[in-house]
């Protein structure tokens, strides 16, 4: 039987193991490394952001480069990575390990100094979850550590963390990973996978993760895993991702401006038969006229969130609405968002927003012309 190699998911196989391949979190990086450099390290660290966005990563990377500039022995894993795990790194749990013998255990191991190197790295990850007795017994040890200790906290709830343990930490704010980035860090991995990936189907899928490089990692395997010729085209990715086609909000919006409320509800009713809720679809009208409205003007052109294949399609459709159009449109759709949920017949109260929308042109038309006619008048009365 032939002896095949087994699957390693995206996420761990090109998890970063240098700062230099850290996606999408320069200004973080970049300063640790100069941290490094200059030899003026923290004791404490505490990395905050969404999920998904590389904290528990840069904190083993910097921990390894710790021991590393301290002469420590570097190991690696199973895979081939950096090992998260050295000699003189400890990680604990917290989601699952968060009670004051599990602190205490933690404070006796701090006592001891270093076997080899020069520092002891101690990564505490959803350090939020630690309860309030935890936190107390942990407090003095992070206001007083030991010379060769260095404590890196991680957590997506910043707010959770006592005030007592926020003041003694140097905090790193991670960003939610652009989708642009996002994007190109799949292409590169296709790439070396030898996948055949769409540009355009690379850009749902960063879309869909929200921000969290893990979770476009996990979507792009099983893209892959759902075609059968190792490639990721753009409807199949639509299609598995369960997405609404840019195509849908641009005939909308194009029979708005047209008046033409027949087809407007013939799209809708397409669109809910394809089994779409009406409530992500609305939000969705919504992001579509915002992406409108900041590709109206170059200087707010950078905003927009989809791929470059459509840019000029944006700019044409927002050329021929108007800004008042546009203007009117995001909000009476963010309402229709809002008051979704207490509506008791929820495809009817979509459908009269947009046959509201449908008069929106006729009524901002009218609208002008009145206020011509009254300067109008407003000259003859007052020559």
């Amino acid at each position: 039987m032939e002896n095949k190699e087994s699957f390693v998911v995206s996420a761990r196989k090109y998890r970063p193991a240098s700062f230099d391949m850290v996606v999408g979190q320069s200004h973080i990086t970049t300063t640790l490394e100069n941290a490094i450099k200059n030899n003026q390290l923290a004791q404490a660290f505490l990395f905050c952001g969404p999920r998904g966005v590389g904290k528990t990563t840069c904190a083993r990377i910097l921990a390894k480069v710790i021991n590393e500039s301290a002469d420590a022995p570097a190991s690696t894993n199973m895979f081939g990575e950096a090992a998260p795990v050295a000699m003189n790194i400890f990680e604990l749990d917290a989601a699952s390990n968060n009670s004051v013998d599990d602190i205490r255990n933690l404070i006796d191991q701090v006592r001891y100094p270093p076997q080899t190197g020069k520092y002891k790295v101690y990564i505490i990850d959803e350090v939020h979850m630690l309860t309030q007795a935890a936190f107390n017994a942990f407090l003095k040890t992070l206001e007083e550590p030991p010379k060769y200790a260095i404590f890196i906290l991680a957590t997506t709830e910043k707010h959770k963390v006592l005030p007592t343990i926020l003041s003694r930490c140097q905090i790193f704010d991670f960003n939610r990973i652009q989708i642009s980035d996002m994007a190109d860090h799949l292409a590169e991995i296709a790439v070396k996978e030898n996948i055949k990936a769409e540009r355009g189907a690379l850009h749902l899928i960063a879309q869909k993760a929200d921000g969290a490089l893990r979770d476009a990692l996990s979507l792009f395997d099983l893209i892959v895993t759902f075609s059968k010729d190792r490639s990721i085209a753009y409807k199949s990715t639509l299609d598995n991702l369960h997405i609404l086609d840019y195509d849908y909000y641009f005939k909308i919006v194009e029979n708005l401006l047209s008046a033409d409320v027949p087809k407007i509800l013939n799209i809708l009713d397409e669109i809910i038969k394809k089994g779409f809720d009406g409530h992500n679809f609305i939000a969705g009208l919504s992001e579509h006229f915002r992406n409108l409205i900041v590709s109206s003007d170059t200087s707010t052109i950078g905003l927009l969130e989809v791929p470059e294949s459509i840019h000029q399609n944006y700019k044409d459709q927002a050329k021929s609405a108007g800004l008042a159009f546009l203007l009117s449109s995001l909000n009476a759709t963010h309402q229709c968002e809002l008051k979704y949920k207490s509506s008791k017949n929820t495809r009817l109260h979509i459908e009269l927003c947009l046959i509201k929308l449908s008069q929106a042109k006729h009524a901002i038309k009218l609208s002008d012309q009145i206020k011509t006619l009254e300067e109008e008048l407003k000259k003859k009365v007052n020559p």
